[in-house]
């Protein structure tokens, strides 16, 4: 298992940190509303980078469950200042984008972002997986399907009620599969491609975190895995707290994670979680003694 942006993924978790451009986050860090968008985006940044971050992904448009879409002109006019400002401040940082449109991959991989976070995995715009190849970028192909609406509570967030799978690992393995073709099949080498168990999407609560718990099951693919389970419904409708009291209850979803085959982990809260880390790789991976 290779990785072109992270050399060490066999023997190091790598932190992701969400910096999301958004006024309706799941998880209410949106940054759009009051006060000045770049200066509030360029603050986390610099926040998470002196916390120890990894990668900065960057999201304009909400995926919660009910969000209301938006188009590529109003995803990219949230996106494209914010990218220009961390290149010029953080030039050395990796910059991921959260996006299913090839159009929005297309002008921010000319801004020099490394990734595209696509949480339809190729499979919502036919031309996105032949942009990413042609900007040799690093995809991580989520998996997902279309699922019935959603029960929303205000408190815990929203979910699905109902999702039919014939076998659910199984399944989820099949649709990554698909979404592997569609990358080489464009030309992405093997370095370039990551996976994402998509926890929390078309899946029911308990299928969220039956997938976690079987976590181990799709290392067999031969991808690295990222893990976003970062104070998702299945957290919060698991302890019945609201998003802003669900660090224990992430930090314990990420580290059974990482110990169960999760080379990355996508986070709100990325002080804590690079801790986590640490302290979890220098126990796997202590030295033998005699």
């Amino acid at each position: 298992m290779k990785s072109r942006l992270f050399p060490d993924i066999e023997t190091r978790t790598y932190v992701m940190g969400i910096i999301n451009l958004t006024p309706d986050s799941f998880s209410g860090d949106g940054l759009m509303g009051e006060g000045n968008l770049l200066e509030k985006a360029l603050a986390q940044a610099l926040r998470f980078v002196e916390e120890g971050v990894d990668v900065l992904d960057l999201g304009a448009e909400s995926t919660r469950p009910g969000h209301s879409p938006i188009n590529s002109d109003e995803e990219l006019e949230r996106l494209m200042p914010v990218i220009r400002l961390l290149r010029k401040e953080l030039p050395d940082v990796l910059i991921s984008v959260d996006t299913y449109r090839a159009e929005t991959a297309a002008h921010v991989l000319q801004e020099g972002v490394q990734i595209i976070n696509d949480i339809w995995g190729f499979k919502h715009d036919q031309k996105m997986a032949e942009v990413v190849a042609k900007h040799a970028a690093t995809v991580v192909l989520m998996h997902n399907r279309k699922a019935g609406s959603a029960l929303l509570n205000p408190e815990l967030g929203g979910h699905i009620a109902e999702v039919h799978y014939d076998d659910l690992l199984k399944d989820i393995k099949n649709d990554l599969c698909d979404s592997i073709h569609m990358a080489k099949a464009a030309g992405l080498p093997d370095e370039n491609i990551i996976l994402d168990p998509g926890i929390g999407f078309a899946k029911t609560i308990n299928q969220s975190l039956y997938t976690l718990r079987h976590l181990d099951g799709l290392k067999d693919l031969g991808y690295p895995l990222l893990l976003g389970v970062s104070r998702k419904g299945s957290i919060g409708h698991t302890l019945k707290l609201p998003r802003e009291e669900r660090l224990e209850g992430s930090l314990a979803a990420n580290a059974y994670g990482i110990l169960h085959g999760a080379n990355i982990v996508r986070v709100h809260d990325v002080k804590a979680t690079v801790r986590l880390a640490r302290m979890l790789d220098a126990i796997r991976f202590a030295e033998d003694v005699e």
